[in-house]
């Protein structure tokens, strides 16, 4: 792997993949600038081999997600178009590691390694975090099943109480 390639850490990458209808996706202009080509020229290389981008591998924004995805971070000027003519096209992890098949070139190669671990990077912090919070929940059942058990012990024992002296009935 060159140099210029040894420089992108997995925590850059990481943070350009967004979830978006559920999937973990990129977005054209970041992944064509890791792949080292401007955004028109990957989505030339995709729509020439379409046939390789199923809908799992490779999706494109509806204006209301894009409008979701840009107030997900503060935008100065909300009417800007950030440059975008039309909504982008999102990659899957497996669309993503396509495109270096499209690119065929060298850097994409190396490219896609890295999209590769910065992928399995987040699935293991996510597969982390839901382990610890079932952890966690499985102790919280556990100490409240605890405290109440406790209160019970320590609730004095109510005996029925028998009324004492003359006691009128009621009609």
């Amino acid at each position: 792997m060159n140099s210029e390639q040894n420089m992108i850490p997995i925590e850059r990458i990481a943070g350009q993949i967004y979830l978006i209808r559920g999937e973990k996706v990129m977005l054209d202009s970041d992944l064509a600038e890791l792949y080292g080509v401007d955004t028109r020229t990957l989505n030339q290389a995709v729509s020439r081999n379409i046939e390789r981008f199923p809908d799992d591998f490779m999706f494109q924004l509806t204006k209301e997600e894009l409008e979701n995805w840009r107030s997900q971070f503060v935008i100065s000027n909300p009417e800007s178009k950030m440059g975008l003519r039309r909504t982008p096209y999102v990659f899957t992890e497996h669309g993503a590691l396509m495109v270096s098949s499209v690119l065929r070139s060298k850097q994409a190669i190396e490219v896609s390694v890295l999209i590769v671990r910065a992928f399995v990077r987040i699935r293991d912090m996510l597969t982390a975090h839901k382990d610890l919070a079932q952890k966690v929940e499985e102790h919280d059942r556990q100490i409240s099943s605890l405290y109440a058990h406790v209160e019970r012990l320590l609730r004095p024992e109510e005996k029925p109480k028998h009324p004492v002296g003359y006691i009128k009935k009621r009609d």
